[in-house]
C-alpha cells in the first residue's frame, strides 16, 4: 500500500507531502488548486511519460517520492526489489522516487538505486492501479473491454491465452516461411540454373589444389627448358660423377660424394682427437649432398622432353585463369566454390522435398492454433456470462437498478486480404495476438431498452458507474492493492452519488483506495479526507496538502455542497451527510 506521497515542483504544487492509511482517502478541493496533480504524480511512479511541461514554472524538476509498505505485496514486486537490490527501510516499507526535468529528462529511483523508468513501471504495477477519467473512454474499445474480461477469467483464460501465444507463434513462422519459399520459387530456379552451369564449367577443366601456382613455375622452366635442363645435369653430374647425355664438361672431373668419401677416409684413419672431431660434420655434409644430388635426379625426370610442352602448359593455364576471373582469387578459392555451390545446388534441388515439409508443418501448426483458439473462446465465453451478472447486480447498488451489462464473446471477422486469417468453426476469423474473439460490452438501462454497445448508449454518468463496477467485481475479495480513482463520479450526483460513496467504502475493506472528487456524498464515507488548497499570488498559484480532522470535515464538505462552508444551515447539511456516512459504514 501507499503510505506516503512527496511532490515537489510539479504542476501548482511547489512542495507538498502526505500521508495515506488503510481503506478509503478522498482527496478534495476547489478547481484548479491541483487534485489532478496528485494523480499525475503517481502515473509517473507507474512509469508513465515524462513531460517537461508539467514542471512547476521557474523550477528546474519536479521530483515525485512515493513510500509503499511492501510486506503484503504479490510476488512480482518482490523480485523486482531483489533483481534490482533496492534496500528496504527497517519498517519493510521502500521509497520509489521519480524526478522530471524541465527539458523532459527524466530519472528513477528505487531504494536508494538509480534503475530504469520501466522497472519502476514495475513495481508500482503490482501496487497501484490507476483509474482516470481517460479509462472511462478505453472502456468503450474492445481490445480494454477484452482485457478486463481475460482479467475476470483468471486462471482458466489465462492458461488458454498462454497456449494460445505459444500455438500462434508456431504458426506465425511455420506460414511465413512457407510462403517465402513459395514466393521466392522463381528465384530458386533461376539460381540452380546458375549454379548447374558454373559447376559444369568447372567440372569439364577439373582444376586440382594448387594447379595454377604449379603451372606458373613450370611455364618459367618451359621458357629455357635446354638451359634449365645443362644447368641441373652438370650439377648432378659434379656431385654424383655421372656424366649427363649433354655434359661438355671434364669427365675426369672427381665427384663432390667421391671427394668427401676421400676425406671421411682420411680423418678416420688417425686416433687425433680433433680430427676425429670433425668426422660428424663430414657425415653430415655427405648426407645433404646425397639429398640434394637426389633432388636434382627428381627435377631432371618431371621436365618434359622437350619445349612443345609449353603450348599445352599456357592453354591449361588460361583455362585454369578463366576459372579465377569468375569464380574466386586462386584456384584453390575456385575449388571451395565449387564445393560451397554444389551443396547450395542439394538443398535447391531438395527444394520439392522441403516445400512438402513446409507445407505439412503449416497445416499442423494451423490445426494445434485453432484448438487453441476455440478453447480460448470457450474460456472467455464461459467468463463472459458470469461477469456480465456480476457488473449487472453492482450496478443495481449504483442507483442502476433495472440496467443490464451483457458481455459477449463473437467471432472477429477477418478481412478480404487478411494474412492472418483462420477458419474457426467454419468462420474466417483474423487470428490476432490476443485471440480470434472480439469481446463486447452492451448495456441496457432498463428492461424495456434495447442492449447496445456501451459507447452509444452509455451516458457519462451511467460509464462512470460501469466502470466502477467493473472495478468492483476485478477487485475482487483479496486485499492488499492501491486503487486510484481520478473523478470516477464525474457527470453523476444524488442518490447515484451516495451509492457511488457506498460501493467506494465497500471496496475499501480489502484494498486502499483513493479517490480524487468534486462530490460531498462521495467524500463523506470516506475514512480519511486530504484537501488540496489553492494559494493565488500575483504570478503564481501554489498548492498546499492538508489532511482534515473531523470538524474540518464537516466545513469541507459544507463548501462541497454548495459554498456554505461558514453558515450553520451549510454545515447542519454536511453533519447530517457525515454522520449517515459513518452509520452507514458501521452497519454495513
Amino acid at each position: 500500500m501507499l503510505e506516503e506521497l512527496t511532490i515537489t515542483g510539479l504542476g501548482v504544487i511547489e512542495s507538498a507531502a502526505a500521508e495515506f492509511g488503510d481503506g478509503f482517502t478522498v482527496l478534495t478541493g476547489e478547481t484548479g488548486a491541483g487534485k489532478t496533480m496528485v494523480v499525475t504524480s503517481l502515473h509517473l511512479l507507474s512509469g508513465a511519460r515524462a513531460d517537461g511541461g508539467r514542471v512547476r514554472a521557474g523550477a528546474d524538476r519536479a521530483i515525485v517520492e512515493g513510500r509503499f509498505r511492501v510486506d503484503n505485496a504479490p510476488a512480482d514486486v518482490g523480485e523486482v526489489l531483489e533483481s534490482t537490490g533496492a534496500q528496504l527501510d527497517d519498517d519493510d516499507t521502500v521509497i520509489a522516487a521519480r524526478s522530471v526535468s524541465s527539458e523532459g529528462r527524466s530519472r528513477a529511483h528505487l531504494g536508494g538505486r538509480s534503475v530504469p523508468v520501466g522497472t519502476l513501471g514495475g513495481f508500482t504495477t503490482g501496487l497501484l492501479t490507476i483509474h482516470g477519467q481517460n479509462d472511462q473512454l478505453r472502456l468503450v474499445r474492445p481490445d480494454h473491454q477484452r482485457e478486463a474480461l481475460d482479467r475476470f477469467g483468471g486462471k482458466s483464460v489465462a492458461k488458454a491465452r498462454a497456449a494460445y501465444d505459444t500455438a500462434r507463434a508456431r504458426w506465425v513462422a511455420a506460414v511465413d516461411l512457407l510462403e517465402e519459399r513459395r514466393a521466392n520459387s522463381r528465384e530458386r530456379a533461376q539460381e540452380a540454373d546458375r549454379l548447374r552451369y558454373a559447376l559444369d564449367e568447372i567440372d569439364a577443366v577439373g582444376p586440382t589444389p594448387g594447379e595454377d601456382t604449379e603451372l606458373a613455375a613450370l611455364v618459367t622452366r618451359l621458357g629455357d627448358l635446354e638451359a634449365v635442363r645443362s644447368a641441373a645435369a652438370a650439377a648432378h653430374g659434379s656431385i654424383t660423377g655421372e656424366a649427363g647425355p649433354d655434359d661438355a664438361g671434364d669427365p675426369d672431373a672427381p665427384a663432390v660424394l667421391d671427394l668427401l668419401g676421400h676425406v671421411r677416409s682420411h680423418l678416420s684413419s688417425t686416433s687425433e682427437s680433433t680430427l676425429q672431431g670433425l668426422l660428424p660434420r663430414v657425415e653430415e655434409a655427405l648426407s645433404v649432398v646425397g639429398d640434394i644430388a637426389e633432388e636434382l635426379t627428381g627435377f631432371l625426370q618431371g621436365l618434359p622432353a622437350d619445349a612443345s610442352e609449353l603450348e599445352k602448359v599456357l592453354a591449361r593455364q588460361a583455362e585454369l585463369k578463366n576459372l579465377v576471373r569468375k569464380y574466386a582469387p586462386d584456384i584453390d578459392g575456385v575449388i571451395a566454390w565449387r564445393d560451397e555451390a554444389r551443396a547450395r545446388l542439394a538443398a535447391i534441388d531438395d527444394s520439392s522435398v522441403s516445400m512438402e515439409a513446409l507445407e505439412t508443418d503449416a497445416r499442423a501448426a494451423t490445426d494445434v492454433l485453432r484448438a487453441a483458439a476455440e478453447t480460448l473462446t470457450a474460456a472467455r465465453t464461459k467468463a463472459a456470462g458470469t461477469l456480465g451478472t456480476k457488473v449487472s447486480a453492482e450496478l443495481k447498488g449504483l442507483a442502476m437498478a433495472g440496467a443490464t451489462l451483457a458481455v459477449t464473446v463473437s467471432p472477429d471477422e477477418a478481412g478480404e486480404n487478411d494474412t492472418r486469417a483462420l477458419d474457426v468453426g467454419g468462420r474466417r476469423c483474423h487470428a490476432g495476438s490476443s485471440g480470434v474473439d472480439r469481446v463486447e460490452f452492451t448495456l441496457a438501462a432498463h428492461s424495456a431498452a434495447p442492449a447496445m454497445p456501451i459507447a452509444r448508449s452509455a451516458s457519462g454518468g451511467e460509464l462512470s458507474r460501469v466502470m466502477l463496477a467493473l472495478e468492483v467485481v476485478l477487485a475482487g475479495p483479496g486485499g492488499g492493492s492501491t486503487m486510484v480513482f481520478d473523478e470516477v463520479d464525474a457527470g453523476v450526483g444524488g442518490r447515484a452519488a451516495v451509492e457511488i460513496g457506498r460501493r467506494l467504502a465497500s471496496l475499501a475493506r480489502n484494498h486502499q483506495v483513493i479517490v480524487v472528487t468534486h462530490l460531498p456524498q462521495v467524500a463523506a464515507f470516506a475514512d480519511h479526507h486530504i484537501v488540496i488548497g489553492k494559494t493565488t499570488g500575483k504570478s503564481s498559484v501554489t498548492s498546499s496538502v492538508t489532511t482534515l480532522d473531523r470538524d474540518a470535515r464537516v466545513a469541507e464538505l459544507a463548501r462541497m455542497l454548495a459554498g456554505l462552508g461558514d453558515s450553520d444551515t451549510g454545515r447542519a447539511h454536511a453533519e447530517e451527510l457525515l454522520d449517515t456516512a459513518e452509520r452507514e459504514k458501521a452497519t454495513a
